[in-house]
């Protein structure tokens, strides 16, 4: 049985649909399909770009997308304890974050009373984003990450959270399609001929390689579908990333990333197969095409932040080996706010 509170909560928890772009899910107040828009976007010496910009989510990155599938999944739990199917209380998540998430999870939570987020950062973090989080109501714990990779009982012990969930690299809640489902989906629809990501932990380049795959495969395809195939079976989807520790784009660089990364083998027989083009994979870009981006972006009235540009510097790095004319998508994940 469900307590009074728990039923409220329960109640104000709506989730339209898992895939019927006439009835989306997200944004929970005001749910839309696409929920953020792409937009011509003039690089120099390209004719045909556009970029899919993050930056109007509520929290300012795509990690509010993550934040609804965990209140999503807190749903699934109370509907669980009221079939008496759980017991005990609502349990606390712990989350390894440098910021982004944490600030789209924390204020979810905060919003639909649900209990706060435990979240470990690194030690040397900026204070702007320590205060910010406990302004808000998160659970800050502190460590230096570059000691060791933790694993989930580690990060568990280590924010007083031995009862609770790790949303960090924990494969209960399914991270590699339900985090990004629809947002792979706005991305494939646009069937680009390069489409440049950033790359951090790899979710969401993997989530988008696997959702394009699938409509290529499947002779029913999802209904949120509206791409073209052919095209897509040779875009070319390039992630940006770093191995320099000193970089700005410092969403993208830890010495221990959660989640696995993308398997070299899958994206040999992707290629092998026809499922992308031939210059599919993930790269690394270099420093001094960054501020360049940041540029572009600016010119261009998009907030980003490095970490957020890191395809279009990969776009810059590579561009005499991308025709000009060819249709170019920059997936831009936002600049994260602090009010």
């Amino acid at each position: 049985m469900l307590s009074q509170k728990e039923q409220i909560i329960l109640d104000s928890i709506e989730v339209h649909s898992d895939n019927d772009p006439l009835r989306p899910e997200f944004p929970y107040k005001d749910p839309k399909f696409p929920a953020t828009p792409t937009l011509s976007f003039v690089v120099p010496g390209f004719s045909n770009v556009f970029v899919k910009d993050e930056s109007g989510n509520s929290t300012g990155t795509h990690k509010d997308r993550m934040a609804w599938e965990m209140i999503v999944m807190y749903r699934d739990l109370l509907i669980a304890k009221s079939k008496g199917l759980y017991e005990g209380e609502i349990i606390s998540l712990s989350l390894i974050s440098s910021g982004s998430a944490a600030t789209a999870i924390q204020s979810l939570l905060l919003e639909f009373n649900l209990p706060p987020l435990k979240v470990l950062l690194d030690y040397k973090i900026s204070q702007d984003i320590k205060s910010h989080l406990q302004a808000i109501g998160a659970e800050v714990y502190e460590i230096d990450l570059s000691l060791k990779k933790l694993n989930t009982e580690e990060i568990l012990e280590l924010t007083n959270n031995t009862e609770g969930m790790d949303i960090t690299s924990s494969t209960v809640i399914d991270p590699n399609h339900r985090f990004y489902d629809w947002m792979s989906y706005e991305i494939v629809n646009e069937s680009p001929d390069y489409c440049f990501l950033p790359y951090g932990s790899g979710v969401l380049f993997n989530n988008v390689l696997n959702v394009s795959k699938k409509e290529i495969t499947e002779i029913k395809c999802d209904p949120r579908f509206k791409g073209d195939t052919e095209r897509l079976s040779h875009c070319h989807f390039l992630g940006a990333t770093t191995q320099n520790p000193s970089t700005n784009a410092d969403k993208l660089w830890s010495p221990f990333l959660p989640f696995t990364n993308t398997d070299l083998q899958w994206f040999k027989w992707l290629k092998k197969l026809g499922y992308c083009g031939k210059k599919s994979g993930v790269y690394q870009f270099q420093e001094e095409y960054l501020y360049p981006a940041l540029n572009i972006f600016e010119q261009n009235n998009i907030e980003v932040e490095p970490s957020g540009a890191a395809g279009l510097a990969l776009l810059l790095q590579m561009r005499k080996e991308i025709p000009k004319n060819s249709k170019i998508l920059i997936v831009s994940t936002g600049k994260l706010k602090l009010s």
